[in-house]
């Protein structure tokens, strides 16, 4: 272990979604609801929905390998893998064991981390710390759901917010003042009850009761979750800057959580961050929960969006409830 840190940076990305793409006219057909009525309360106006034959792994692995190969590395070269999901493939073993497989990456290490929407950000802070002690030298760290097959599909508070999709980055070791500079967690457990599916656990294990009742679907109290997420997205905003000795200012770009328009206007708004400065993309994808940072963060590289030397703030919330910011300086040039 060297006696000095080392900075940890993203070296490639990648991201991939689902061929299927559902409106919100052909929702109109299955529930309870209008296109108006969608897009004026979330900003959503279609999402991705994976084959019958797809599962989170899946997905995971197709973003995972993009990823490797923006980076340059080969699989073997991984050190470890982490999957962020709350949608994994089964209860046992961890999906990024299904990934690593797929891959190849046979010398990497392999485990799930879950912490709801902000699960991406948490696995980038986690990488970024053994990649600084030098414990390891490449992370991939996936952020990949498939929401569609844990709604229920009448409940159209739910099932027209998510979709389903996947993003990956590699971590690993980048020059001096470059890559993350920052971060900041942060959890509410009291409000664990706001977001989750019930059963399927050990508090609840699966019988034909709970099937019949639809428990093993995402639960939301909308308002709840609403009310922290307008809330801690300003909160964790502020603190990650804090602890990165940066302004508001000074941000090129402003990833938030992929969620819901109104979340993510009141949070520039509050922020004073013009929406030029703020990357959306659920209008397109909906809320992918653990992939949506690593999806818009794979688009505004591949769209010119980011480039060397910019700032970029990305902040989440999710199930838990949980909060994660992270400020970094983008260190890949064009071409790279």
């Amino acid at each position: 272990m060297p006696n000095h840190l080392i900075q940890a940076g993203i070296l490639g990305v990648g991201s991939y979604v689902p061929e299927r793409i559902l409106t919100n006219k052909e929702l109109e057909n299955m529930v309870d609801t209008s296109d108006e009525w969608i897009r004026t309360r979330s900003g959503i106006k279609e999402r991705r929905i994976a084959d019958p034959s797809q599962s989170t792994s899946d997905l995971a692995a197709i973003a995972g390998r993009r990823a490797l190969e923006h980076a340059g590395v080969k699989p073997e070269e991984l050190d470890l893998i982490m999957l962020a999901s709350c949608s994994k493939d089964m209860l046992i073993p961890a999906g990024a064991c299904l990934v690593q497989d797929e891959l190849g990456a046979y010398n990497a290490g392999a485990f799930d981390l879950e912490a709801g929407c902000s699960g991406f950000n948490y696995g980038l802070v986690v990488a970024s710390q053994f990649v600084a002690t030098g414990a390891m030298k490449r992370v991939l760290v996936i952020g990949a759901e498939v929401l569609s097959k844990v709604l229920d599909w009448e409940d159209r508070n739910t099932c027209v917010l998510f979709g389903d999709g996947a993003g990956a980055v590699v971590v690993g070791p980048v020059g001096p003042g470059e890559g993350i500079l920052a971060s900041k967690l942060s959890a509410e457990g009291s409000g664990w009850g706001h977001l989750y599916i019930p059963a399927g656990g050990s508090k609840m294990p699966a019988d034909p009761i709970t099937v019949e009742q639809k428990l093993h679907t995402v639960h939301m109290n909308g308002k709840e979750v609403f009310r922290y997420a307008v809330k801690v997205m300003e909160e964790a905003s502020l603190n990650v800057l804090s602890a990165a000795n940066m302004q508001l200012s000074d941000i090129d770009l402003l990833i938030p959580h992929q969620a819901n328009i109104r979340i993510i206007e009141h949070a520039a708004k509050k922020l004073s961050v013009p929406m030029d400065k703020v990357l959306v993309n659920l209008d397109r994808y909906g809320n992918t929960s653990a992939a949506t940072i690593p999806l818009a963060l794979d688009e505004a590289v591949k769209t010119g969006r980011v480039k060397y030397g910019d700032r970029v703030l990305m902040v989440a919330f999710g199930a838990g409830l949980t909060a994660a910011g992270v400020v970094l300086k983008w260190n890949l040039r064009e071409g790279e």
